[in-house]
């Protein structure tokens, strides 16, 4: 240890913080390329005193802090930086209370996002937010990223379930923002704008968040598409019929062929896109309204609907057998979903990229995901280039860069395009207040 990490590693119990060099490698990435920073130590934090004594310690030395929870990230957002500390949330696994008849929990930020729900079930009720990590993301990387997932066509992301908050700010206070009631409207919405920050305003050390009555009796429906096209309208058509899906997920050829080959999926030669939806009660009028599909089968029990959900969530580990992976997650409005798929498959032709797609359809969350050589340091220049073709699009569109995913570090070459100079100037200006050293993850997000 050097002179500070010395002082770090006094201001807080034994163990809690690491140096070896290794060690410290292993805890500086997510699960992008991005190339991470040199950083100076590790600390495993298991309490908010933990996260308290840290940033007073940052403070007081001016050493940046880039928060962490399960790495699963994938835009570069807790990507180590050059002479920071790497404050890892992994160990504050509590569920400090679970309330069934207030319908909330009391988590914090190293509590996996699936041991939650799970631990609503018992009570009859779920938590809502189900990105496709859900087995091994945290609830602390949710907030931060504001994270989505395939219920979020019916629930919302995981802001739409966030109640109050208890944060670390920079120079070590604490504090508590949002309530535990369903409503209020006291004050600034603090807790809104924390979620999504990506830490860069401050440390989520507690989430009060919301749950809900979990549905009795689901019905899924699986349709096979000879068109991309088609099964992208068939996801408009059930919107627009007012089915209420509590899930409506879309996967092109490339990703199911990529998961046929791992798990033997019996893929037709010529499907070309597969829709998963979900609701409560009958599934026939979903299935209807995929009349366009070559092949439409409702789940009779809860174990096949589970098998067809869990095609759905093999998608990016499948991809990533494949090569590395540039994954984006462009949103746009539901009216205009057909036409991002068909430029989507245009750009690839066109530059001659792999781009495998899936989609959070029901609400317009498209997931490009680039495929590049496994060797290469970053993603050559064509994928670059129909990357940007992409956003493009997406933006021209109406949509936006990124709808849960986070900016981190691979989107901010295109925020610019989103934002503009007046909210860049804003979002600057409020970084500067609560975080007038810029020691809080510098260099994300804004």
């Amino acid at each position: 240890m050097n002179e500070l990490t010395c002082a770090l590693a006094a201001a807080l119990p034994d163990g809690r913080v690491l140096t070896d060099p290794d060690v410290v490698d292993s805890y500086a990435r997510d699960r992008t390329f991005v190339p991470p920073g040199r950083a100076l130590g590790v600390v495993l934090a298991q309490s908010r005193d933990d996260v308290v004594a840290t940033m007073r310690w940052a403070s007081e030395h001016r050493v940046p802090v880039v928060p962490r929870g399960a790495g699963t990230g994938l835009a570069g957002g807790a990507t180590a930086v050059d002479g920071c500390v790497v404050l890892s949330l992994a160990r504050m696994t509590a569920i400090r209370e679970l309330s069934p008849q207030d319908e909330i929990a009391v988590v914090e930020p190293g509590v996996i996002t699936a041991d939650l729900d799970r631990a609503a079930r018992e009570h009859g009720l779920m938590y809502a937010p189900d990105p496709s990590s859900y087995e091994i993301s945290t609830i602390g990387g949710n907030l931060a990223t504001n994270a989505g997932g395939l219920r979020c066509v019916k629930y919302g992301v995981t802001r739409d379930s966030t109640l109050g908050l208890e944060v670390v700010l920079a120079d070590g206070r604490v504090l508590n923002t949002g309530r535990r009631t369903m409503k209020g409207v006291t004050g600034y919405d603090l807790t809104g704008l924390f979620v999504g920050s990506e830490g860069t305003l401050g440390v989520i050390t507690a989430a009060t968040v919301r749950l809900r009555r979990a549905p009795r009796e689901m019905a899924t429906v699986a349709a096979e598409f000879t068109s991309l096209r088609d099964a992208a309208a068939a996801v408009s058509a059930i919107v627009a019929a007012g089915c209420q899906p509590s899930m409506l997920e879309l996967m092109d050829r490339t990703t199911l062929k990529a998961i046929d080959d791992w798990k033997n999926i019996g893929l037709e030669p010529s499907t070309k896109a597969m829709l998963i939806a979900q609701a409560e009660g009958s599934a026939d009028e979903m299935a209807a309204l995929c009349g366009a599909a070559s092949f439409v089968a409702v789940s009779s029990t809860p174990e096949e609907a589970a098998e067809l959900i869990g095609i759905r969530r093999l998608a990016y580990q499948a991809k990533e057998r494949l090569g590395q992976c540039l994954v984006e997650d462009v949103c746009v409005p539901r009216s205009v979903l057909p036409e991002m798929i068909t430029t989507i498959e245009e750009v690839a032709a066109r530059h001659g990229v792999m781009i495998a797609t899936v989609a959070h359809a029901g609400d317009g969350n498209v997931h490009p995901v680039f495929v590049f050589d496994r060797g290469l340091a970053e993603p050559p220049e064509e994928v670059w280039t129909a990357a940007d073709e992409v956003f493009r699009a997406a933006l021209d569109l109406g949509g936006t860069l990124t709808g849960e995913h986070g900016v981190g570090l691979l989107k901010k070459r295109w925020l610019g395009l989103e934002t503009g100079p007046v909210a860049a100037e804003l979002h600057q200006g409020i970084k500067q207040v609560f975080d007038p050293l810029n020691i809080l993850n510098p260099g994300k997000a804004i």
